[in-house]
């Protein structure tokens, strides 16, 4: 048995990550990853806060969350967030408006600088729009936007190894909403993916109170946005190893 645990543990510690990045192939805890669109959008998550939805498939923390930012203009870049306020809401399948949106608040946090980490140069460059205000598909206030080449870059944020996490349930639907606050108010956008699941992102009204969904605005489709939920990190699978190892050799005195 202990040479069962110490194999166990020395391969653990090989495969512990250099850095708290997340690539395309990595583990992950959610329907599919929803990698950020090298030519789609980025809605204003400055002024609103955005939510998107995803489904569990492991129970367990939610303990590392990954996302994918760019500014307006390309006139910022990570070294200017102030804070991250994510938040986890259960999911109404039918909303007020017809698509499903948030329900009850279950989890909310705010990471400062020091508990978020990024590299220092963009994760990838592409030909991107940014929607400053999502408006009100596909009747109402129309959003307001500025096309393609508005900026290039983006940047992957992390935030891992979370204290007192959210635990999530195999197969339930949750929500995932963002806020991201800068220094000197430079606009920050939560970028979109190629891929889509269940209903539209959505963003809080707060005028009207309501959820309202995100379309594309000039061809009216549906967006959503680019994040990833993973398992356990290796450092936290560690802890539970070395919990363990403690245990058998106590257990052969």
């Amino acid at each position: 048995m202990k040479r069962t645990l110490f194999g166990f543990a020395s391969a653990a510690c090989l495969a512990i990550p250099a850095q708290a990045d997340w690539f395309p192939g990595d583990p992950h805890k959610m329907h599919y990853p929803q990698m950020p669109d090298p030519n789609g959008w980025d809605i204003n998550v400055r002024d609103y806060v955005i939510a998107d939805d995803w489904q569990c498939t492991q129970t367990g923390t939610v303990s590392d969350v990954h996302f994918w930012l760019s500014w307006n203009d390309d006139a910022g870049d990570p070294g200017l967030i102030s804070a991250i306020t994510v938040s986890i809401h259960s999911n109404i399948p039918v909303g007020p408006q017809g698509w499903s949106v948030p329900d009850e608040l279950l989890w909310i946090r705010t990471f400062l600088p020091g508990q978020f980490v990024f590299q220092p140069q963009p994760y990838g460059i592409g030909d991107q729009g940014f929607i400053h205000e999502p408006g009100f598909p596909p009747l109402g206030q129309p959003a307001v936007f500025d096309p393609r080449p508005d900026h290039f870059n983006y940047w992957q944020i992390n935030i891992f190894d979370i204290v007192d996490p959210y635990i999530q349930q195999q197969g339930e639907i949750y929500w995932l909403d963002l806020r991201v606050e800068t220094i000197g108010g430079s606009t920050v956008g939560w970028k979109t993916s190629m891929d889509h699941f269940m209903d539209d992102a959505v963003w809080f009204d707060p005028v009207s109170e309501q959820w309202i969904e995100i379309r594309d605005p000039e061809t009216g489709q549906s967006l959503d946005m680019a994040f990833v939920i993973v398992p356990e990190s290796a450092p936290a699978l560690l802890g539970l190893l070395g919990t363990a190892l403690l245990v058998f050799r106590r257990r052969d005195r």
